[in-house]
């Protein structure tokens, strides 16, 4: 169940007091939440494991600066709830977890032996769930930043091609959004070719730029749009994508919304505002409210759910458990996205419901079928 640690706090990171702040009420829905201060950064690490009835629970390091530790809290709850849904959903023997690194809101990125310090620090509280958490590179993290965290625990993917790993999993994300979005078009075009088809990408990070590589290739008609100002010279020779504000990208009217940065971004006020038929993209935890998919369908938009759209990267580093990394196994398993969300989406028709109320019937059908985690054996224990 969940703890806290009662350590003093770093300097501008506020600590919940449970007696006055009580944890969210998500965390009673979670196997483990560890919150720890690292001994040589100071900097409070949160690792929530929300399932491991498929398998270890696998999810990335997130490295973000938080007004406070609550915050940061949360975000590991939602996130690892989500992976839960997602492993499960893609038929993966994984279950859901997430790793937060929670900045003071006045730290810069850090660089050097402080960000090693950091992730040395993270590394240990990996090591103390002994296997019950799988940590990979995320937001704020790279592959690189993974071989620190190897030193410490084995319990560890993303690690470079260098290093036997898959390397960075953007691409690959990338990758699966864009099979998604063949099937959400042609679930609302019925066509499955994007040439023509006009997008608008909320977030040019990693996963966001090379998704609107894919799709510039692929013909698409693009509008761009991230709060970073350097973003449009990454993305300069691009061909014919135009720039916009996110606030301008979120309701233009487009074939498709692809929210490709951090989450909650459609919440009352901003779906209200959509000029969409189609809401397909990268980032996790898209919808401020589940119950906004309901109004979404209602007003004839297509919310194809965001843990099954980018799956992508899940998919690609779980392959590396077990064997040698295959690339074009990989590449496989990440191009059966687009089957799955056309499963989801006649289930959805079949039953009456949101495509997001069916994915989650897929990913629920396979937890209840599965063994609680009490029942299974220990990977380390004496056969």
């Amino acid at each position: 169940m969940a703890s806290a640690s009662t350590l003093p706090a770093p300097d501008q990171v506020t600590v919940p007091r449970l007696d006055r702040d009580p944890l969210p009420a998500a965390s009673l829905d979670h196997e483990q939440l560890l919150v720890r201060r690292g001994r040589r950064s100071g900097v409070y690490t949160v690792i929530a494991v929300h399932s491991t009835r498929l398998g270890p629970a696998l999810g990335g390091c997130r490295l973000h600066a938080y007004p406070h530790l609550s915050a940061a809290v949360a975000d590991a709850l939602r996130l690892s709830s989500a992976m839960t849904l997602k492993a499960a959903a893609a038929g993966l023997d994984l279950g859901g977890g997430k790793g937060v690194i929670c900045l003071p809101p006045a730290e810069p990125a850090p660089t050097g032996m402080r960000r090693r310090e950091i992730l040395l620090d993270f590394a240990d509280a990996v090591a103390a769930l002994d296997g019950a958490y799988v940590t990979a590179e995320d937001v704020g993290t790279s592959a690189d930043d993974m071989v620190v965290v190897a030193e410490r625990t084995p319990h560890v993917t993303g690690l470079p091609r260098s290093r036997g790993g898959s390397g960075d999993p953007s691409p690959v994300t990338a990758e699966g959004v864009e099979a998604a979005l063949r099937a959400s078009s042609h679930e609302v075009f019925g066509s499955r070719d994007l040439a023509g088809r006009s997008v608008a990408i909320v977030g040019t990070g990693h996963v966001g730029s090379a998704l609107a590589r894919r799709l510039a290739a692929a013909g698409a008609e693009l509008v761009l749009a991230d709060v970073d100002p350097a973003a449009p010279r990454a993305l300069s020779d691009l061909p014919g994508a135009r720039w916009a504000t996110p606030e301008q990208a979120l309701v233009a009217e487009v074939d498709v919304l692809a929210p490709c940065a951090l989450g909650g971004i459609i919440d009352d006020r901003s779906a209200a505002g959509l000029r969409c038929p189609i809401v397909c993209g990268a980032a996790n935890n898209q919808l401020a409210e589940e119950r906004l998919a309901d109004e979404l369908a209602g007003r004839g938009i297509l919310y194809a759910p965001d843990f099954v759209v980018n799956a992508g990267g899940l998919i690609n580093i779980s392959l590396e458990r077990g064997g040698a990394y295959d690339p074009g196994r990989a590449h496989a398993a990440v191009g059966a996205i687009e089957s799955l969300l056309e499963r989801i989406f006649r289930m959805a028709e079949f039953a009456g419901i949101t495509p997001l109320a069916a994915a989650r019937r897929i990913a629920d059908q396979r937890l209840s079928a599965a063994a609680p985690p009490r029942a299974r054996s220990s990977p380390s224990a004496p056969a």
